[in-house]
């Protein structure tokens, strides 16, 4: 299977787990939220709002414009350390963002 097509199985399986977790949410964050220069807008969001938010679109639109994939990805680490805190183990969202960031890197 193509990189894009495993990687959108991936985005679906993202999308599912934050939902079972329950860190899906149904009201956009405030547009300056989503303006932040910060890494992951830690300064504005969750991780959650920002893997719902800005990641999913972005990695959705540049599977559908055919660019290029960012080479570099370590989400993963962010996200054991920013679900760490949770009461029930996010482990689905961590296994899925360990197999993006295995993928992109892997892309080239």
């Amino acid at each position: 299977m193509a990189v894009t097509n495993l990687l959108l199985v991936c985005l679906a399986e993202l999308e599912e787990a934050l939902c079972n977790g329950g860190l899906w949410s149904p009201c956009s964050p405030a547009p300056s939220a989503l303006q932040s220069s910060l890494p992951f807008c830690v300064d504005a969001l969750t991780l959650e709002q920002w893997l719902q938010f800005v990641f999913l679109p972005q990695v959705r639109s540049l599977l559908a414009s055919g660019v290029a994939l960012p080479s570099e990805s370590s989400i993963a680490p962010m996200a054991e350390q920013a679900f760490a805190a949770y009461p029930n183990p996010l482990s689905d969202v961590v296994r899925i963002l360990t197999s993006i960031d295995e993928l992109l890197r892997n892309n080239y």
